[in-house]
């Protein structure tokens, strides 16, 4: 059985990962509004991460008997300035997830809560991976955005991007 307080924080993580997956198909959207289909794709298919994540979340109560507590989902509350100001966002965004995730790592270390340290393990290398493919992408626009051939190259390079679910055994 799970201490309370870190099913309480898994619980909600459920939810701030489905979250995470509306505000990327928001900033998929803003993309797609606005002719740059690579970036778009990119974020779709970042939105379909974050929805997996959100099944890892559940499926991890679920082995461990916990009651699934689904909480209504915000509307994402980001104002979409332009192409780059969605990226800096993004980046923002990936920050707060890691903290969460740091957060409900820190309360299962305070219980001894070893099976769902392992757990989220996966979860601290990831988000490490998503806060330097944010960074990354704000660097490649900086570097090309202003230059129309350079950035029609940086949208097709995000187009190729195909969607390939976690591999997380639990």
């Amino acid at each position: 059985m799970l201490d309370k307080k870190v099913v309480e924080l898994l619980n909600q993580q459920v939810n701030k990962e489905f979250y995470s997956a509306y505000l990327y198909l928001d900033f998929s959207n803003y993309y797609y509004d606005h002719g740059l289909d690579g970036f778009g794709n990119w974020y779709k298919i970042q939105a379909q991460e974050e929805r997996d994540h959100a099944m890892l979340f559940i499926q991890y109560l679920q082995n461990n008997g916990e009651k699934i507590v689904l909480e209504a989902i915000d509307k994402p509350a980001v104002e979409l300035t332009s192409a780059k100001a969605v990226l800096a966002e993004g980046l923002k965004h990936e920050q707060y997830v890691t903290s969460l995730i740091h957060n409900i790592y820190d309360a299962a270390y305070t219980v001894k809560d070893f099976r769902t340290m392992q757990f989220l393990d996966w979860f601290v290398k990831e988000q490490g991976e998503e806060e330097t493919n944010a960074d990354g992408l704000i660097k490649k626009f900086e570097l090309f955005g202003d230059d129309p051939k350079s950035l029609y190259m940086l949208d097709s390079e995000l187009g190729a991007r195909v969607y390939s679910a976690p591999s997380l055994v639990l």
